[in-house]
């Protein structure tokens, strides 16, 4: 922050012009009493002026109403509890010197006394504080000023938002970081001013504002560091927060942060009508890629992850974050990615060396997504249909691999809530049985055909006698209308047991 003297007591002690004295002993001033910001000097010889009194200010008087030195204790005290900065007392006008028991009575309080001498009107005292005022708020407005004219130069420059931003921070001489819709840090200046553990945290809730989609103009404190708050964008749209390591600014300061805030809010627009056509472009490559052809991407794009590549899909991730996240990864880290947007959700392509990346952005937006096997391009478009197939499993979070999700059998695959409702509604005959005779037929069955068909290993494993279970197979195959000594009938009763619910 710029450093423009703040008017105060101090200040006025210091004026040769003046003359005015300091008379308290600097061991009973209360700490920084010279320094606080004086609102006002006003002169009163009542006997209680608090009542037409402001906070913060000095008052002068010549001590007229002293006519029992006794009561000077309880007027130092009201003018205490009032929040008056300072008294000064007028010498020679109807007392020799300042009286030792006001001394007294402003040290026990902690209160500033100073001398105004005979030669000094009161009016010298207030006009010189409010020439001080008038100056210091010149100045303030001068410099935020001088400083919208910096930061409209610096938004002139190559990468303008990052020079605007580096610009904020020297004005402001206070660290400044530009957090983007993602709630990642874009921009700081100076960069590394704020530890690194400070900065997680300070993202973390900035990505809980931006979350709620609420304008915020807030300060927070983290581990002793206090940080204002301002956001970008209206309610709803947020589009980021720009962070200030301040406990505060005063008016001529936030006006110029509110100017970075609107360069800011139009430069991101601009980028958002880039981003969208961009979107528009990815969008027609991608039916391109759905083809199994690379080559209009390729030569569009310039390149294209590296085969083999992996596809992942979601339908719950914010587009135009998202896309910031990758872009981010390319900057950064040199990660080459291809994210494009259809009626199916949003798809993402990385080289199947960066696959790993998809569970970190999983966790940083708290989305699923389904995550292809690695592939050719040349069959992207099984790819992209894994993903889908694995996005739509109705277990698991985060990023869900096909893999993972088709095990070992197709029978997984295949179990839709459509082919359950036919399992079941075909085993229902088996089971009202069961259920109404207490027979065990449906777990004779299963076990029969996990060994094979085999009767004498079935019916060992279930502890009965082989006739019981070649008769229980009979019955059943009767019960269901199935020849179950044929394979076609005995693999789709295995499909049954394994779709339905138990």
């Amino acid at each position: 922050m710029p450093v423009t003297e703040q008017p105060t007591l101090r200040t006025l002690l210091r004026r040769g012009d003046l003359g005015l004295r300091l008379v308290s002993p600097a061991e009973s001033l209360r700490e920084g009493a010279l320094e606080r910001p004086l609102r006002w000097v006003h002169s009163s010889d009542l006997a209680d002026p608090t009542p037409f009194l402001a906070e913060d200010l000095a008052l002068l008087t010549t001590g007229t109403q002293f006519a029992d030195d006794a009561g000077i204790d309880t007027y130092v005290g009201r003018l205490a509890d009032r929040g008056v900065l300072g008294l000064g007392f007028g010498t020679e006008v109807h007392r020799v010197g300042v009286p030792e028991e006001l001394i007294t009575a402003c040290a026990a309080r902690g209160m500033p006394l100073f001398e105004v001498p005979y030669r000094t009107p009161f009016i010298a005292v207030a006009r010189a504080h409010s020439e001080a005022i008038a100056a210091q708020a010149y100045a303030r407005r001068s410099w935020a000023l001088d400083a919208q004219r910096a930061l409209a130069l610096a938004a002139l420059r190559p990468r303008g938002l990052d020079a605007t931003v580096a610009e904020l921070g020297r004005r402001l001489d206070a660290w400044v970081g530009m957090f983007d819709a993602a709630g990642a840090l874009s921009v700081a200046h100076p960069r590394d001013a704020v530890d690194a553990a400070i900065l997680d945290e300070l993202a973390a809730r900035i990505m809980e504002i931006l979350a709620r989609g609420l304008e915020a103009g807030q300060s927070l404190t983290i581990d002793g560091h206090t940080f204002m708050l301002f956001t970008i964008g209206r309610g709803g749209h947020l589009r980021g927060v720009v962070a200030l390591a301040t406990e505060t600014i005063d008016a001529e300061a936030r006006s110029v942060v509110t100017s970075v805030i609107a360069m800011a809010g139009l430069a991101m627009e601009q980028s958002d009508q880039l981003a969208r056509s961009r979107r528009r472009l990815n969008a027609q490559l991608l039916d391109s890629l759905l083809a199994d052809d690379p080559a209009l991407a390729r030569r569009v794009l310039g390149s294209i992850p590296a085969a083999p590549v992996v596809v992942a899909v979601t339908t719950d991730a914010p587009v135009g974050p998202l896309s910031e996240w990758w872009d981010r990864r390319r900057t950064e880290h040199g990660v080459t990615s291809f994210l494009a947007a259809s009626v199916e959700g949003v798809t993402v392509c990385v080289s199947a060396a960066d696959e790993e990346l998809f569970d970190e952005v999983a966790l940083r937006f708290g989305i699923r997504l389904g995550v292809s096997e690695p592939e050719p391009y040349d069959a992207f478009s099984r790819a992209h249909a894994q993903a889908l197939a694995a996005l739509r499993q109705q277990r698991g979070d985060g990023a869900i691999r096909y893999a993972d999700t088709v095990g070992s059998s197709i029978l997984s695959a295949l179990a839709t809530d459509e082919a359950r409702l036919v399992a079941e509604s075909r085993l229902a005959p088996l089971r009202d049985h069961d259920r109404q005779s207490g027979a065990e037929m449906e777990r004779s069955l299963r076990s029969w055909l996990e060994y094979d068909a085999r009767v004498e290993s079935a019916a060992a494993s279930l502890d009965i006698h082989r006739h019981t279970l070649r008769s229980r197979i009979a019955q059943a195959s009767t019960i269901l209308g199935m020849d179950l000594s044929t394979f076609p009938a005995r693999a789709e009763l295995w499909a049954l047991l394994q779709t339905a619910r138990d």
